[in-house]
């Protein structure tokens, strides 16, 4: 079986594991299609003649299967072939996106039709995500996790640089559907190169899914840190998809050229990802935890400058910087979680941790839509960064926060680890 514990012990990068790399190429070529996607499904909405509402809809449709099928899918990551999980996955959401991608190219692109497929690539999703964070540290030795994470992101965020520019660009001149289809075809890709890493099922002895997942929710709740970061991010997630993703190709709409503006917001918010990703290559801030809470707060800032209608140079400053924030919340918290959690129970603790950090966001997607008729795009947008800040300061509050931190080489914490550990004695 392939483990973290019996992964080949590599001496420079764990782009030194032929596993590792093919995992890194089926992210980067599914990232080629991702990165054009949003925009391309915000302006088939808005091309069909939908507004704020309508793209509510659509947005909240895609994430209500992540909250409905997400704790199955840790269950079955934790007990199946994660790289079969992976498989079934990228090939369910090839489907759906090429079903979208026929239904706007044909002109009978509705709100339905479009929720409709948007519901399928969310139930794709819910299986996705929890299998990939196990097969991560299944792939690669302890040491070389943040460096894994790091690299992992590397491709797929500088293909997010060019990605939402060539994508504002194809959705001006050809229509949002060259754009899914192009999605669709990198999933099925990604599917086949993932098949291939055939990484097999972690041993476990339970009674059944039920008690895995009651003993998944017991890890959870024992873990305040855990609980808490979810919680906090239940918050802080809700009130960035929904000021970014929904009212920000709105508001780019009316203030910033419309596609092609909005396409170089994103592409300046990637740009900052790319640049996040290639700080934790050297950077291994000892507070892993600690990092990517305060980290994270930097969302608030182009949510912030569009609310304030500031000229587009400076809403791409604070998109970089925000985008810079995200990637090394990201890397520092994976990091983490792969460190203090058992590979036995990352599938079952990542699907609660997802399920807590979107069970907000169709509700956020809904009210946002309905305050968008009371309210202006622009105070709303503020209200959003307002929480965001507000997110993260309550988060840091948590004492349990700060004992989360990088453990050494052998897997031993390091001296203030030890010494909270001797406090409990």
């Amino acid at each position: 079986m392939t483990s973290a514990a019996e992964s080949p012990k590599t001496t420079g990068t764990p782009l030194r594991i032929a596993a590792f790399r093919r995992f890194v190429s089926a992210n980067l070529i599914s990232a080629t299609g991702s990165a054009m996607a949003p925009l391309a499904l915000a302006y088939a909405v808005i091309d069909q003649g939908g507004g704020a509402g309508s793209l509510g809809v659509v947005l909240a449709t895609n994430t209500v299967p992540t909250i409905v099928f997400l704790l199955m899918g840790g269950v079955f990551a934790d007990r199946l072939s994660r790289s079969r999980i992976l498989f079934l996955g990228n090939l369910l959401a090839a489907g759906a996106q090429g079903a979208l991608a026929v239904v706007v190219s044909t002109g009978h692109a509705t709100t339905a039709s479009i929720a409709a497929c948007g519901f399928v690539s969310g139930t794709a999703a819910s299986f996705i995500v929890p299998a990939t964070q196990g097969a991560v540290a299944q792939i690669v030795p302890e040491e070389h996790l943040q460096q894994a994470n790091a690299l992992l992101r590397l491709p797929g965020n500088a293909v997010k640089v060019l990605g939402p520019v060539v994508g504002g660009f194809v959705v001006a001149v050809s229509g949002a559907a060259w754009a899914l289809a192009w999605d669709a075809c990198t999933f099925a890709v990604a599917a086949v190169l993932l098949l291939g890493l055939r990484l097999e099922a972690v041993p476990v002895t339970s009674d059944g899914v039920l008690a895995d997942l009651r003993a998944g929710w017991a890890g959870f709740w024992s873990r305040t840190w855990l609980w808490t970061y979810t919680a906090a991010g239940a918050l802080l997630v809700a009130a960035w998809l929904a000021g970014f993703q929904l009212l920000g190709p709105l508001v780019a709409a009316r203030q910033y050229a419309g596609a092609r503006g909005w396409g170089l917001i994103q592409a300046a918010f990637s740009s900052g990802l790319l640049a996040g990703t290639l700080v934790c290559l050297r950077w291994k801030p000892y507070r892993l935890l600690t990092v990517a809470i305060t980290a994270s707060g930097a969302l608030a800032l182009p949510l912030a400058a569009m609310a304030r209608a500031v000229p587009l140079p400076l809403v791409l400053g604070t998109a970089l910087l925000a985008g810079i924030g995200l990637d090394v919340a990201i890397v520092a918290w994976t990091t983490a979680f792969q460190q203090h959690v058992p590979p036995v129970e990352q599938g079952r603790m990542s699907a609660f941790n997802g399920v807590g950090e979107r069970l907000a966001v169709p509700l956020g997607y809904l009210v946002t839509a309905l305050a968008a008729h009371v309210w202006n795009s622009r105070r709303v947008l503020l209200a959003c960064a307002g929480m965001i800040d507000a997110a993260a300061v309550l988060n840091l509050c948590v004492a349990d926060v700060y004992r989360i931190n990088r453990l050494v080489p052998d897997g031993r914490p390091r001296v203030a680890n030890r010494d909270r550990e001797v406090e409990q004695a």
